[in-house]
């Protein structure tokens, strides 16, 4: 093994690949509770947790493809990977698969793909890679010419429709933004329209099922056996939980079914019920060790393309855990965006193992080459 292999292995990001272990053998475990169904005779186990293994295997595969790839390669694949999401995007209403009145999937043969995850990598590398051209804080200019690489891939997503995905890109291309610096003056306008933007977004963009759950997040009562009902029960089961929780497969409301998005965006609802609130604290407390060492690797990073990845990644799974454990707990609307690594999902799963290839691939490098 030459002197280079032994480096990039000694500055690997251990704590990080510690913390996503952990949180990944817990969401399988969680998974194998949640798939877990109370029948006449005992317990019927779907296959859930079997699949999430799986699709781990394949996303630890591309973790490590990932990692032996120069990281500052990728500047130079941003704009191909970002057009072939798009073509993918495009393609979905066209030839892709309709399941439970959304079309999101292409169909393969073997496996069915989700083209908005590959958006989210393709946003990320292009954002990164031309917000990493700029020296100073971002102009009116600036900031048409970034959104405009997130408009199209929003806009096709939005119309599967899936408005988690698209909210999801947004605020991934919002964080790198900020991180980079905005003007004070163009800022302080920023902070004026978007609120003054929200009626416009209520009566000409939104779908009536998305304002029934902002109404049911308001009320959550009003609609109790209808819209009300997955966020209701929800927080029904993490207050049974209590403190320490009823023990493993011990929950009763996913065995009974009362919970109908147990193993996707309301899994975490399933552990807290077994858990409880200190199960829940450890939980957290993981993601915000698994958060503190991507934003280390983007702070230590020798060059700005390396930070500005490191950034993206870490606004893209913090914006997923504060949205998805705001709703569960009834402090946001419902909207469909995964906990990483705890909810079901083949290809969230891949995607998220790549994001980590790219915040490892920066830590490892780091030592290797001089600042830019």
């Amino acid at each position: 093994m030459s002197a280079i292999d032994r480096r990039l292995i000694t500055h690997a990001n251990w704590p990080l690949l510690i913390c996503t272990a952990l949180l990944f053998a817990i969401g399988v475990a969680n998974l194998y509770s949640a798939s877990a169904v109370r029948i006449e005779d005992g317990l019927r186990v779907a296959s859930f947790y079997e699949k999430q293994l799986v699709w781990g295997g394949i996303g630890l595969f591309a973790m490590l493809l990932i990692v032996c790839l120069d990281y500052r390669h990728l500047r130079i694949l941003a704009q191909p990977v970002f057009l072939l999401a798009v073509v993918l995007l495009a393609l979905v209403p066209l030839i892709g698969v309709t399941k439970n009145g959304s079309t999101r999937w292409l169909d393969f043969g073997v496996t069915e793909f989700q083209p908005s995850e590959l958006a989210k990598i393709a946003v990320l590398l292009l954002g990164a890679a031309m917000l990493s051209r700029r020296k100073s804080s971002l102009g009116w200019l600036d900031l048409f010419q970034i959104l405009g690489v997130c408009a199209i891939p929003c806009v096709l997503i939005f119309m599967q429709p899936d408005l988690g995905t698209a909210l999801n890109l947004l605020l991934l291309l919002g964080g790198l933004m900020l991180y980079q610096g905005i003007q004070p003056r163009v800022f302080k306008i920023l902070c004026c329209i978007v609120p003054l933007s929200l009626p416009l977004a209520w009566f000409g963009i939104l779908a009536d099922y998305h304002k029934q759950r902002i109404l049911t997040f308001l009320d959550p009562l009003q609609d109790i056996k209808g819209a009300g009902y997955q966020i209701y029960h929800s927080q029904i089961a993490i207050g049974s939980g209590r403190l320490w929780g009823k023990g493993f497969q011990g929950g009763t409301h996913h065995l009974f079914k009362f919970l109908p998005e147990k193993h996707s965006d309301f899994a975490v609802a399933v552990f807290s019920e077994e858990w409880g609130f200190v199960g829940c604290v450890v939980l957290m407390a993981l993601f915000c060790i698994f958060l503190l060492c991507i934003v280390n690797t983007a702070r230590d990073a020798k060059d700005r393309f390396g930070s500005m990845l490191c950034a993206g990644v870490f606004f893209y799974f913090f914006w997923q855990i504060l949205i998805n454990t705001g709703m569960v707990v009834g402090l946001m609307p419902v909207v469909g965006i995964p906990l990483p690594f705890i909810s079901y999902g083949g290809t969230a799963m891949l995607v998220n193992f790549i994001m980590l290839g790219l915040v490892l691939n920066v830590s490892m490098r780091r030592f290797m080459f001089k600042s830019h």
